[in-house]
């Protein structure tokens, strides 16, 4: 397609046109279930690879993330952005860092306007100064530590199985997600999408996240069950009102996963990253805030992305996601 260059990327200039509303339709969402994962993994990778390869979006079951641990870590972010604005100011996301406190500085190509949403980035290898005190939060760090760490596991877990399909050898994606390198860039990332209870009629005619696809390589996506309006948009070539979005129901211990855009151009478009957004809420739903945890894989930014077939220019994951993060973020 045609594009402006405003973006720089295709992947950007696709977000463009998916503003509008489209159409709502039901689909069925995979589950994949990774309980006994050494002693089913042929099993489990073939379900992850028949997602990953026709829609793009899955849900994993039994992936080994206590769900005491999942809670706590929700109860850690609803009182960090309870926390006063002048505390949560102390800790400000740094251009450029994935690190730190953002309020409605997301800007999406597919809507010009900021997401109705605060959050806070956990890049580790650069939280320096970043962490909340333990007068101020007591238990955060400890406990979003731990719940990062899990996330990592099981993230390597499901990349794992996509190498062997995609022919890389055994822990590709996990050298290339080292947590121990000061290279590291995943990110585990609290949401608070803002409450509506006081919105005018007009407020609703936005996005509490416009459309967009992610620029990593593995999303996964903590619900609260009863805060929907996570809604997917899989197909390459959609675009404005002929684009067809589903539902996803937020539920309760189960990871919601995507794949992202470096991961799709890594496969040389074999893994397909699906456009999703989040919704206003419709009559007769809460109006209340909505929070989610969502863990981005990421590759370390001196890890090459160039797929065996060599479909695109090879380029570091620290060039790609700078690219990304420059034009979604106001300056």
């Amino acid at each position: 397609m045609t594009t402006d260059n405003r973006y720089q990327l295709a992947e950007l200039e696709k977000e463009a046109t998916l503003g509008a509303y489209g159409e709502e339709i039901q689909r069925d969402i995979p589950q994949i279930d990774m309980s006994d994962y050494f002693n089913r993994r042929q099993t489990i990778s073939d379900e992850l690879w028949e997602a990953a390869t026709s829609i793009g979006f899955f849900q994993l079951v039994n992936h080994g993330i206590p769900q005491t641990l999942t809670a706590d870590a929700f109860a850690m972010s609803e009182a960090f952005f309870d926390l006063p604005d002048a505390i949560k100011a102390k800790y400000p996301l740094k251009p450029g860092s994935n690190a730190g406190w953002e309020y409605k500085s997301q800007v999406r190509p597919s809507t010009g306007t900021p997401d109705q949403k605060e959050s806070y980035q956990i890049t580790l290898p650069r939280m320096q100064a970043l962490w909340p005190s333990g007068e101020e939060l007591f238990g955060f760090k400890e406990t979003l530590l731990a719940f990062e760490r899990h996330n990592w596991s099981v993230a390597m877990k499901v990349l794992d199985c996509l190498a062997e399909r995609l022919s890389f050898p055994p822990g590709f994606f996990t050298a290339g997600h080292d947590p121990d390198k000061p290279e590291y860039q995943s990110t585990l990332r609290l949401l608070h999408y803002l409450g509506m209870e006081e919105a005018k009629p007009e407020d609703f005619n936005y996005w509490r996240a416009g459309a967009h696809s992610d620029f990593d390589c593995l999303t996964m996506l903590h619900q609260c069950e009863g805060q929907g309006g996570l809604q997917i948009c899989p197909g390459k070539d959609v675009q404005g009102d002929a684009a067809q979005w589903t539902d996803v129901p937020p539920l309760g211990h189960v990871i919601t996963c995507n794949i992202g855009d470096m991961l799709m151009r890594w496969s040389d478009d074999k893994l397909l990253s699906t456009l999703h957004r989040v919704r206003m809420p419709k009559p007769g739903e809460s109006l209340g805030p909505r929070y989610s945890l969502a863990y981005f894989a990421q590759a370390n930014m001196d890890t090459i992305l160039e797929g065996l077939e060599g479909k695109y220019e090879a380029m570091s994951a620290h060039d790609y996601i700078q690219m990304r993060i420059g034009a979604n973020f106001s300056k």
